[in-house]
């Protein structure tokens, strides 16, 4: 059973940075797609970036393009969101996903397990 672990949100001000880690376990990542989604009290979860394992494909909202940057290390089986540029509208609680055979990259549907989230809070 794939276990993943977030780690690396906290408090930063507006155009600050954060890095984003996600420890995946118990899985042959080779398949995989990885990805990050976040949510917001009282709204629907939202995708952010993810990434083919095996090929390094990756994929962003639009809302994050140019800021947001998704990269793996296959060594240590472990997937990053660096975070530049960030805005108060970046507060969300940020989900690390992952998914066999991942059709669409934005499809919350497709992932099968999920981290348990880790908070990111951009103050003004």
């Amino acid at each position: 059973q794939v276990q993943l672990v977030e780690s690396g949100g906290g408090l930063v001000q507006a155009g600050g940075s954060l890095r984003l880690s996600c420890a995946a376990s118990g899985g042959t990542f080779s398949r995989y797609a990885m990805g990050w989604f976040r949510q917001v009290p009282g709204k629907e979860r939202e995708f952010v970036a993810a990434i083919r394992w095996s090929g390094g494909s990756t994929y962003y909202a639009d809302s994050v393009k140019g800021r947001f940057t998704i990269s793996r290390e296959k060594a240590k089986n472990t997937m990053y969101l660096q975070m530049n540029s960030l805005k108060p509208e970046d507060t969300a609680v940020y989900y690390c996903a992952a998914g066999l055979s991942v059709a669409t990259m934005s499809r919350e549907s497709d992932f099968g397990s999920w981290g348990q989230g880790t908070q990111v809070t951009v103050s003004s």
